[in-house]
């Protein structure tokens, strides 16, 4: 099972007739012909109206929706509707409300409001979803099901408890190897029966909040725990619909970087991977790319579903920008530069209430075709419809990869020390950014991907060093290729505790260094480092929030810290190690020192992209299954870009021939998808 059976990328998105009489839909269809919308997600919330009571079933509504769209002719990506249960349910059933971290259990309201670990609530969610599937499997344009919508949350109730032993002695077999492995030895924590584990909250080892545990080994877990729990309910929902639709493609939408849930967990049960881009502000073009290249990398590189975005502004938070003209245009085409197959929108109609009444939407209150944020649309649709299917099954050639461990995230960012300023997510954006700057194709991949094809690997921040991560990671380089690390890593094992030997563990011998002390300060607190290596122009970098101190043991001295009584001492190593290099980043450089170290790295390899001197001017490739390589150039800049065209080939969105080393003109938030010939 891969992805959906479509002519050409799916454009569309969440489409929630339910809301409106049914004479609004005559005029919605009639706007999403001018928009050339081919794609209805459809169903995402009705469980209230297809389940109205107990045992009771009404598809009256749902059925008028889905053969509308069947009239319509359009392609239809159904949901299961599980992704918030009715208020009956709540109430007949109170079990299936969540408690929360502080321990109050919750009545009926919002969403993401269920326990994944109630029998109830896995009944009937499950049983929704086969009904559902058994209504309309062989409903003509179905491509592809949506099972519930955006999971997230945790619960910590008795059945979570409980479930949590279960879950527990699976992955221990014995109370001795969980006790070894949490270090109960501290704090007098050792467990004598496993119906002494609670789960870690606020009532238990937890203060100041959920990153604040006595026991990370504990917490980690918790973690772990949760995040398997709700994957059992999608595969629940899954095999439901596999009883009557074994052909048809299954997802369900992520959040990109999103820390509750490891994604890695999950990417094997999804048929195809999906999700939202909301970026949290609108600078954020390199973020974002970062979360394309990890939806990309969680089926192996296989491309994914961009299931919604905002054709305009967002409602969820304080302050929620509107987008300017052309963005719209820019960030579409950018999810598909970086293996987007579908280019979907929330919402299609703006609803009259609720807390995303304001929330943008293709087609505004007052029904109009002609506002800027149609017209834009629209554009996008016309443009969507020349290209055709040529991207399709599209890879990316990535030669270099970041390593993306939701393990390290959680237990950087739950320890108690050095510091809880250094954010995971912040680390390997600035690397990731480094290497985007520089308009490189890179693979976003876990930590038990295979490695060998790739010349150049970052391992920013990798906190946690687990099974044979190190040994892959050494072969790496031991074959010409680089691997980089950077300050806290390599410092504790699967379980959370610290490895008995020199910091950084088993990558020490990689990047031939040892470290005995690190200095954490605060985020005002800057040590500069000095880089310079192999001729190349000497940067000075403002390092901040920790400070490791490094003894080499073979590797060269590539920055040394220019303050405080470490003075003169190493920040940036390299390491020769077998026919590559190992380098290791001990400080946490700014922007322009990441640039810089991200830079030597690929000049070694050859892998600088051909415009990578040009600020704001973003560079990707696919390579469709036929071999056509399409190159994608989206100016993210306020200005206009003039440059010469690297390669021939045709201009897939004009039609228009470009000869290699022609003049190029990019305006402001510009893009040109380009045909390179053989």
């Amino acid at each position: 099972m891969t992805l959906p059976d479509v002519a050409k990328i799916p454009y569309g998105g969440d489409y929630n007739p339910e809301q409106w009489p049914e004479d609004v839909w005559k005029d919605d269809y009639r706007l999403f012909d001018a928009a050339r919308i081919d794609t209805v997600t459809v169903g995402v919330f009705t469980w209230g109206l297809t389940q109205p009571g107990p045992g009771v079933y009404d598809f009256s509504t749902l059925d008028r929706i889905v053969e509308r769209a069947v009239v319509e002719g359009r392609q239809i990506c159904l949901a299961t509707g599980t992704g918030a249960h009715p208020a009956w349910m709540a109430r007949a059933h109170p079990d299936v409300t969540r408690v929360d971290f502080s321990g109050r259990r919750h009545r009926f309201g919002q969403r993401h409001n269920s326990c994944p670990n109630s029998p109830t609530y896995r009944r009937l969610a499950t049983e929704l979803a086969r009904r559902v599937a058994q209504r309309y499997a062989r409903t003509p344009g179905l491509v592809a099901w949506h099972v519930n919508n955006e999971y997230g949350g945790a619960c910590y109730c008795e059945l979570c408890a409980a479930n949590f032993r279960l879950w527990l002695r699976e992955r221990y077999g014995s109370l001795d190897a969980l006790n070894a492995a949490w270090y109960t030895t501290f704090w007098s924590h050792t467990f004598t029966e496993w119906g002494q584990i609670e789960p870690p909250s606020a009532l238990t080892e937890h203060w100041r909040g959920p990153d604040h545990t006595a026991f990370q080994g504990i917490t980690l877990d918790y973690l772990r725990f949760m995040s398997d729990a709700m994957l059992a309910n999608f595969v629940d929902e899954k095999a439901a619909i596999r009883e009557s639709s074994p052909d048809t493609p299954v997802t369900t939408n992520f959040m990109g970087m999103y820390r509750p849930i490891d994604y890695h967990r999950w990417a094997e049960h999804l048929d195809f991977a999906s999700w939202d881009n909301y970026p949290p502000d609108d600078r954020s073009a390199a973020r974002m790319a970062l979360t394309h290249d990890l939806i990309r990398g969680l089926k192996g590189g296989q491309p994914f579903w961009l299931m919604e975005q905002t054709p305009s502004v967002t409602a969820c938070r304080d302050v929620n920008p509107l987008k300017r003209p052309g963005v719209l245009r820019l960030w579409s085409w950018q999810a598909v530069a970086h293996g987007a197959d579908a280019v979907l929108f929330f919402q299609m109609r703006a609803g009259r209430g609720a807390s995303e009444k304001y929330h943008g939407a293709v087609i505004g209150h007052a029904g109009r075709s002609d506002t800027r944020v149609f017209t834009e649309v629209a554009e996008l649709g016309a443009e969507l419809a020349r290209l055709g299917g040529v991207t399709l099954g599209a890879r990316t050639p990535a030669r270099v990869a970041v390593l993306f461990d939701w393990d390290s995230w959680w237990a950087l960012e739950i320890s108690d020390g050095p510091s809880r300023l250094v954010r995971y997510q912040q680390v390997i954006l600035a690397y990731h950014r480094a290497l985007w700057d520089a308009g490189i194709d890179v693979d976003v991949v876990p930590v038990t991907a295979d490695l060998t094809g790739y010349d150049v690997v970052l391992a920013p921040a990798l906190h946690m060093v687990k099974d044979d991560l190190a040994a892959r990671l050494a072969e790496v380089a031991q074959q010409g290729g680089t691997v980089l690390g950077t300050y806290l890593s390599g410092r504790v094992d699967e379980n959370d505790q610290a490895f008995l030997a020199d910091v950084p563990g088993p990558l020490a011998p990689l990047m031939g260094i040892r470290i005995d002390e690190w200095d954490a300060r605060e985020a005002d607190v800057v040590n500069p480092v000095t880089l310079a290596a192999d001729g190349a122009r000497s940067v000075v970098s403002a390092a901040t929030l920790l400070f490791e101190l490094v003894i080499p043991q073979g590797a060269e001295v590539i920055g040394t810290y220019q303050a405080d009584f470490y003075a003169g001492t190493p920040a940036v190593t390299r390491n020769r190690f077998g026919a590559g290099e190992g380098w290791y980043v001990a400080a946490g450089l700014d922007q322009a020192g990441v640039n810089w170290v991200v830079r030597r790295i690929l000049d070694r390899h050859g892998l600088l992209g051909p415009y990578a001197h040009v600020p704001d001017l973003e560079s990707a490739v696919r390579v469709a299954p036929d071999g056509t390589r399409i190159r994608f150039l989206l100016n993210h800049g306020e200005e206009p870009v003039e440059l010469p065209a690297c390669a021939a080939g045709v201009d897939l969105l004009t039609g228009e021939r470009v000869t290699a080393g022609a003049p190029l003109r990019l305006d402001r938030y510009g893009v040109l998808v380009l045909r390179e010939d053989a």
